[in-house]
């Protein structure tokens, strides 16, 4: 899951109070007349110094006031964590891929674990990624709970900003198969990924 906080931004002069949120590979900025979107690739020269975090974009010069956080949101941008990485993906991984439309994902996975699967289930997963573009295809979670370790997760991928699959419906559905949910990722500009597992006295 992102960073976020409430606080001050300044966008090539002009200050004002809302939220800003730092996902995978963009900063997002909401304020009541601002909304803004800056992808780290389009950032120069950022810094952290005194609480502010700053850099150049696109958009001219940007200042963020988050006092002792600023160093780690810098760290964030300059050095980020790839989208394996956040979820956790171990080499000794057996794994499976159902209905996931980012072949880039699928070939970075296949690289980086012992197993995957593409296509179907396989049993004692350490991790499935069940691709859905509707919220009637989430019946299915039961089902492919039953395929995983104790201690596996479950990652239900959908498109972003589709209203056929929200993200209340996926948190729904998760918890009508007996799951919990507990991290969310962005996995691309277009896609985004929640982890449920069984419940510790479920295990």
């Amino acid at each position: 899951m992102g960073l976020e906080a409430l606080c001050t931004f300044i966008v090539d002069g002009s200050s004002e109070r809302g939220k800003a949120r730092l996902e995978m590979d963009v900063l997002q900025l909401r304020g009541e007349n601002l909304k803004l979107s800056v992808p780290f690739r389009q950032m120069k020269k950022v810094a952290a110094a005194d609480g502010l975090l700053s850099f150049i974009s696109p958009h001219g010069q940007v200042v963020l006031k988050l006092g002792a956080a600023a160093a780690k949101w810098a760290e964030k941008i300059v050095h980020p964590l790839s989208r394996l990485q956040k979820i956790g993906v171990k080499p000794e991984w057996r794994t499976a891929a159902l209905a996931i439309d980012d072949q880039e994902f699928l070939q970075e996975l296949e690289a980086s674990v012992a197993f995957l699967s593409v296509g179907r289930t396989v049993r004692n997963c350490d991790a499935i990624f069940f691709g859905a573009t509707r919220a009637a295809q989430l019946t299915r979670l039961e089902k492919l709970k039953k395929s995983l370790k104790p201690n596996g997760a479950l990652w239900v991928v959908r498109p972003k900003g589709r209203p056929e699959i929200s993200e209340a419906a996926v948190m729904a559905a998760g918890k009508a198969a007996g799951l919990v949910d507990v991290k969310v990722v962005s996995l691309s500009p277009l896609y985004t990924a929640e982890k449920f597992v069984i419940p510790i006295k479920s295990r």
